[in-house]
């Protein structure tokens, strides 16, 4: 199998504003053979809503189209536009991303790579080119979780808002990167690319109002290889939004004083007791024995009998392990760490830079240290993770 052409998809919910910019970079690509498709998410009631922010996005959505079927003749590239009135509960970037990924997959074969993206994230020219590359070079891959990085808006609550956000999914990627967990990928919309084949194989995305990204890159961990290292960067912007019901917008609209809440850093003890179950999934195939996390999965799937079913259905060691590996997954696992006590954000990163050489610059905390100081955490933070994606991509390639 050899990949050659590139289908983009793209959900659009009010973005006039993102508009040039976005267009901006699909023109500037140096590979050319791409189509673009765009979802507008336009709920149908919107558009006689007494709500002022759901009028206003009717009208902004309404424009864009306007503007998009005003420039369409004169775009490098070949573009659909989905105009989704959506009624009752279909609505949401969950069912834009599914039909956009199912409208290429009417019109495509399985060597079509689909590239997810968002309106607000920019990327460089060399992006297609390298996304060509990479599955090219490895063309059984299943999905590949691109590098994404928040720019800084100039604006301190919302720099510092999601700079603590994006340093908790860093300390979490970081964590599971280093216990070597099959299940250490970041899902983001706007960063994810796949093989047309792989999105069929997997039965394609559940239409969630949120996390459908997470779920759809665990269905392609419990199937085949998720890719990480990357030469490129996506740089989705870090606005607080209340279109999803968690994610970046949702954190920084949450602001510093509830993020601690819903955005602790895990202790290092949870992902060390993960790593310790995980081990032991070999020697369950012989018989029961206490995990770290038997009480926890007993009480989860209501069973006192976790393996056996596991022993009678997959006859070989391989084939169990794997089996717990579904079971206990990148869901159970957050579940999981979710039961223990946590520090402090500021404890638990005063730990974990430490283990990893980083400098934490004195007395640090994330609602009174500058936004610089705060910045230059999180930049050390992504360049350990860019060294143990390639290496843990290392590692699984051999």
């Amino acid at each position: 199998m050899r990949y050659k052409h590139l289908s983009v998809a793209i959900p659009l919910l009010a973005e006039l504003e993102n508009l040039p910019n976005l267009i901006a970079s699909l023109e500037s690509q140096s590979y050319r053979n791409f189509d673009v498709y765009l979802c507008v998410n336009n709920p149908k009631s919107w558009s006689e809503s007494d709500d002022e922010s759901e009028h206003g996005m009717y009208e902004n959505n309404m424009e864009t189209l306007r503007q998009l079927d005003t420039m369409r003749d004169s775009l490098n590239f070949n573009l659909t536009i989905i105009n989704s009135q959506w009624t009752g509960k279909q609505k949401g970037v969950g069912y834009a991303r599914k039909t956009l990924f199912d409208a290429i997959a009417e019109t495509h074969d399985d060597n079509e790579l689909i590239v997810s993206l968002d309106a607000d994230t920019d990327f460089d020219g060399h992006y297609f080119d390298e996304l060509i590359s990479v599955f090219n070079a490895t063309p059984d891959a299943y999905a590949l979780a691109v590098p994404y990085y928040h720019p800084l808006c100039g604006e301190e609550a919302l720099d510092r808002a999601m700079l603590r956000y994006e340093i908790y999914m860093r300390h979490y990627l970081i964590s599971l990167l280093e216990i070597d967990n099959p299940y250490a990928f970041t899902a983001l919309g706007s960063a994810m690319v796949f093989p047309l084949k792989a999105y069929r194989s997997v039965g394609g995305i559940t239409p969630l109002q949120g996390g459908e990204d997470f779920y759809l890159m665990q269905k392609f961990a419990k199937t085949g290889r998720i890719l990480l290292d990357f030469n490129e960067t996506v740089r989705p912007q870090g606005r607080p939004s209340r279109r999803v019901p968690f994610g970046t917008g949702p954190a920084i609209a949450k602001g510093m004083g509830l993020l601690d809440e819903s955005y602790p850093l895990y202790p290092h003890e949870g992902f060390k007791a993960v790593a310790d179950t995980y081990a032991l999934f070999h020697q369950l195939y012989d018989g029961d024995i206490e995990t770290p996390m038997s009480s926890f999965l007993r009480k989860q799937l209501k069973s006192d009998d976790l393996w056996s079913p596991l022993r009678k259905n997959f006859k070989t060691r391989p084939h169990f392990v794997h089996a717990c590996t579904e079971r206990v997954d990148g869901l159970r696992i957050l579940q999981y760490l979710k039961t223990f006590p946590v520090r402090t954000a500021e404890e638990e990163l005063q730990f974990f830079c430490q283990v990893h050489h980083i400098d934490i610059q004195g007395e640090f905390n994330f609602a009174t240290s500058s936004v610089s100081v705060i910045n230059s955490i999180r930049n050390q933070l992504f360049e350990v993770e860019k060294s143990l994606r390639h290496s843990h991509q290392d590692k699984n390639n051999h």
